[in-house]
């Protein structure tokens, strides 16, 4: 996640404020207390304390195999070599250009503005293009992305041709427009103005094709090629659907909205779609209200909103939404509700260009930044896991009611389900903490917790399911979740199953508020933390955790049984780990969000072996820029890698006030695999 550029702070750790205020030992302490009183009154003692204390499940490390959920070609299990690392290691960087391992060559694809459907406008250099224009085009501040094979639905993996999809995490206005936003004499915005900064949010479909000399293009006339942007319609799937706190005067009866907003990362389904990810949601709507429902409070609405959206000319209903101050008797009169229909995984179909996108509201609402699955199993739920990306907040696990069988799979996997968080036990053993009313457990923090102040708000109880995952990040204070540093990226490690995750800082941890899991106070650098579940049971309950690596200068070490793993050198210094993947061979791409001041200088991606901890510098970025998002080509043979908010003059040299985010294309000249 990228810090918002509302000022020249933007890139600071500290910028964001916390909203988790809930989530301390003390709280944790009181509500255990009358958890076990309540639950000796019931007569279950031995209940309550492994509610309370968290009693560790005996774990075991996993060396199965997985099938990559359909995304490209099965690692080569008895290619004991097949995630070591075969480039030097590149040296930090403060040119504003991409730098790669020599032997390799990197070229900018698909920068904001590029013409992709519709009567395809011409970018305009200085930056004039209307907002009908920016509907038709590329949008900005590419983020997470996935390359799906053009056969992918045929079961095949074809490298050389498909769909690559990418979501536009927010704007730039001063480089979005020619002079910046305007307003006029009584403090509106142009209409058009606020138009095209909605269109160059959401996502971009984009079919593109490499010819026989190895160029990538796009595919023009398509009918794969699609812009989903702020303004599209969209569903709402699962248990919120429908419920009274979603209804808006668009949607009386909450079943439907418009937009998805501040997609960061995202994730591809075993069945062939993508899940686009609603972190920062909360920075655009704006309710001015004396008192706020805790829908709003707990994720930081405020009274005015990033962009101004609200104050476009005219008073259209597209721009009055994003003002959520009530207005009429109820919420089907006005837009009170407007964003507690943001903060979910967006599913689209990119195979299926007229399809609706359905936002799948039983994985939760919150900062989502991202979404990973399990290895899917015949006949065995499906289960995928999400970060909240924000100080102390938590880690999710959803697990389907449902059975996945490939033949008949698709998105109504996801609309029926449990929703679990994380608890880091100090052992390294970890928890499963159901958000479930079907769970005794759970229920009984609920009761406990009645009449305490949660979030600096009364609690005073859950109305129904729905209501506890339109409130999942209040749900998970009252569970018992461990306060995590910022959770964001996770990838599941293809050959052992492993789960990682970045944990990216987290400058206000105090000294009092350390842990096992998050053991460093002022974390300003970060660590990557990974867990095996329990026998290997992705569905289940229990989990053993360790620390892959911690981000910091030369000489940080990770150490584990007293044996130094990892010790930083000039070769992989980095901060603030942010991006994840695993590529099919099981190397581990990580990509940088942070200080770009010495000694890390521009933010990069670096490769790692999981297995030796071998940690390398692969990649540099331009300067002022965000390293975010990292795909191949099933073959590993072309790496696609996203560069968000350069400074200036990047990626053409002459773009001044108005850089470009784009994707870079990185092959080996040798056209071998990308980093072995």
């Amino acid at each position: 996640m990228a810090k918002h550029n509302l000022d020249p702070n933007y890139l600071d750790p500290d910028y964001e404020p916390v909203v988790n205020h809930s989530g301390n030992k003390a709280f944790q302490e009181v509500l255990a207390a009358r958890v076990q009183r309540r639950t000796l009154m019931k007569g279950g003692v031995g209940a309550a304390l492994a509610s309370i204390m968290g009693v560790g499940l005996a774990g075991c490390g996993s060396d199965s195999k997985s099938d990559n959920n359909g995304e490209g070609t099965t690692p080569d299990a008895d290619n004991t070599k097949a995630t070591d690392l075969g480039f030097e290691a590149i040296a930090v960087s403060t040119a504003n250009t991409v730098v790669v391992p020599t032997g390799y060559s990197a070229r900018a694809f698909l920068p904001w503005g590029t013409p992709i459907t519709g009567s395809y406008p011409a970018f305009r250099a200085d930056a004039s293009s209307s907002g009908a224009d920016q509907e038709q085009q590329v949008g900005m501040h590419h983020d997470g992305m996935h390359f799906f094979p053009i056969d992918f639905k045929a079961g095949g993996n074809r490298s050389d041709e498909g769909l690559l999809v990418m979501n536009h995490e927010y704007i730039n206005q001063a480089a979005l427009h020619p002079d910046g936003p305007t307003y006029n004499q009584n403090g509106m915005r142009p209409t058009d103005e606020v138009r095209k900064e909605i269109a160059a949010h959401g996502v971009s479909v984009v079919h593109i094709k490499q010819d026989s000399a190895g160029t990538w293009d796009i595919v023009f006339g398509s009918p794969f090629n699609r812009r989903i942007t702020g303004n599209t319609d969209m569903d709402i799937r699962g248990p919120v659907r429908g419920y009274q706190k979603l209804a808006t005067r668009f949607s009386n009866n909450g079943t439907q909205t418009r937009g998805t907003l501040n997609n960061c990362s995202m994730g591809p389904t075993p069945w062939g779609t993508y899940l686009a990810a609603e972190e920062n949601w909360h920075g655009y709507f704006a309710n001015s209200a004396q008192m706020q429902p805790r829908e709003q409070t707990r994720h930081g609405v405020g009274s005015s909103t990033r962009y101004d959206w609200e104050l476009a000319e005219g008073g259209n209903d597209q721009y009055v939404r994003f003002n959520i101050t009530p207005t009429g008797r109820s919420g089907a009169d006005d837009y009170r509700n407007e964003a507690n229909t943001f903060g979910y995984m967006v599913e689209i179909d990119p195979f299926t260009p007229e399809s609706k996108p359905q936002k799948r509201t039983a994985l939760g609402r919150f900062g989502h930044e991202g979404v990973i699955f399990a290895p899917v199993e015949e006949g065995k739920p499906v289960v995928c896991y999400s970060g909240d990306d924000s100080r102390f907040e938590y880690i999710y696990k959803f697990v389907s009611s449902r059975p996945y069988y490939a033949a008949t799979a698709s998105g109504y996997l996801l609309d029926e389900g449990t929703l679990y968080v994380a608890r880091y036990n100090e052992d390294g053993s970890g928890d499963w903490l159901s958000l479930s009313l079907d769970d005794p457990d759970f229920v009984s923090r609920i009761e406990a917790a009645q009449g305490s102040t949660v979030g600096e708000v009364l609690f005073e109880g859950f109305e129904n399911q729905a209501d506890i995952l339109l409130n999942t990040r209040l749900a998970a204070d009252i569970a018992g979740a461990t306060p995590m540093d910022r959770p964001e990226w996770g990838a599941v490690d293809p050959n052992t199953g492993e789960v990682y995750f970045t944990l990216t800082n987290n400058s206000q941890r105090t000294e009092e508020q350390v842990d096992a899991a998050n053991p460093n106070a002022e974390n300003r650098t970060g660590h990557i933390i990974r867990w095996s579940e329990s026998e290997n049971d992705y569905a289940g309950t229990g989990f053993q955790w360790d620390i892959f690596v911690f981000a910091g200068e030369q000489g940080t070490e990770t150490v584990a049984d007293g044996e130094v793993m990892v010790s930083l050198t000039d070769d992989n210094i980095f901060n603030s780990p942010d991006g994840l993947w695993f590529d099919y061979n099981g190397r581990l791409w990580i990509q940088t969000d942070g200080s770009d001041a010495p000694p890390y200088q521009n933010n990069m991606m670096l490769a790692a072996n999981p297995e030796t901890r071998d940690i390398r510098r692969f990649f540099v970025g331009p300067q002022g820029c965000e390293v975010t998002g990292v795909v191949t080509t099933p073959d590993v043979k072309t790496m696609f890698v996203n560069i968000q908010h350069p400074a200036k003059d990047w990626p053409f040299g002459n773009e001044g006030d108005h850089p470009r985010d784009a994707t870079v294309i990185v092959t080996r000249n040798d056209s071998g695999v990308i980093g072995a």
